[in-house]
């Protein structure tokens, strides 16, 4: 007997299992509470990702808050937070902020879900990859409030070389101070440019760039060719944790 050409495009027979709010998201993303545009490759930006993505934003959790103070005060709204995503159906949990490896043990062992807080947590990978006498550079948003404590907790050496964006133009003050919704894209490309050319100049032992913040990835091709280096971001560890959810099936073909 010839089978039906559409036959293989049916859904599958059999127990189709439930217990779930929302299905083909499994990664849930913790999101700060913020005004200014999440361009295309912004974490928050639902766009720059290849797969569906289930959002919570965390009420009160300002980029000041979190980047500035320490988040002081905020993880039982995280925990909550982490916790309704996966009501909701998120398999592993992220977060839209660098800084929250401060609270990488807490929501893993409140949600019993892989977890991975912050862009940090790759540095170990990448500082692996690299030949003898080369290291991981580190930039960030706010290098005078990157603490030991949120290097500890990504397993990031504490004598990594790190420089910050706080003396730029445009991308700190919009992002972190808040003193506009708007942004000058172009400025703020350049803020991260400025940052990652200091870091290569102050540092010539830098083999590859780590970008702590998760505002960073549209910036992040422009920088590679600026500093002829490799870059990774929130958006290359978030697509490899994504990967381990979802293992491409060989069997069909793309």
């Amino acid at each position: 007997m010839t089978q039906h050409p559409t036959a293989s495009l049916r859904p599958a027979r059999g127990i189709a299992r439930g217990g779930k709010a929302l299905y083909g998201a499994p990664l849930g993303i913790l999101m700060l509470e913020a005004r200014f545009p999440r361009i295309h490759g912004d974490m928050g930006n639902g766009g720059t990702w290849p797969f569906p993505v289930l959002y919570h934003v965390v009420r009160g959790a300002s980029p000041e808050k979190v980047v500035l103070n320490g988040a002081a005060g905020l993880l039982p709204d995280f925990l909550a937070g982490a916790k309704e995503l996966v009501r909701l159906g998120a398999e592993a949990i992220t977060t839209n902020c660098g800084f929250l490896s401060l609270f990488q043990k807490e929501i893993a062992a409140e949600v019993g879900v892989p977890v991975a807080t912050s862009s940090l947590m790759q540095v170990p990978w990448v500082q692996a990859m690299l030949p003898p006498g080369k290291c991981v550079g580190l930039l960030t948003v706010s290098g005078s409030t990157l603490t030991p404590r949120h290097l500890e907790a990504a397993g990031v050496p504490l004598d990594i070389p790190v420089v910050g964006t706080e003396t730029g133009r445009e991308f700190f003050r919009v992002l972190i101070k808040g003193e506009k919704d708007d942004m000058d894209v172009d400025l703020a490309e350049q803020d991260i440019l400025d940052a990652g050319r200091a870091l290569v100049a102050q540092h010539p032992e830098v083999g590859a760039i780590v970008l702590e913040c998760t505002n960073m990835p549209p910036y992040a091709a422009a920088l590679q060719r600026a500093v002829g280096l490799p870059v990774y971001d929130i958006y290359s560890m978030i697509t490899y944790f994504h990967a381990g959810l979802r293992p491409r099936d060989f069997a069909v073909p793309s």
